[in-house]
């Protein structure tokens, strides 16, 4: 869980450049990544939207261990 002053760092990110800030959180690679870089070049606003909503509600810590791999949940 980052800081107060990272999370508003990154939201300030996202303002001025919508996919760094999203990288900063995610990862350059990820999937936020790249759906927030499509959105910034069709149109800045909804790049914004979705680096707020990615930075804000996205928590891939739940999905994905300490080593970055994915986690596997089985309904057995």
């Amino acid at each position: 869980m980052p800081s107060c002053c990272e999370f508003f760092c990154e939201l300030l990110i996202a303002i001025l450049f919508p996919p760094l800030g999203v990288c900063l959180r995610h990862g350059c690679c990820s999937v936020e990544s790249c759906i927030c870089l499509l959105l910034t070049i069709l149109g800045y606003v909804p790049g914004i939207i979705y680096a707020f909503y990615a930075i804000v509600f996205v928590d891939r810590d739940e999905y994905f261990d300490e080593y970055g791999r994915p986690l596997y949940y089985s309904s057995a």
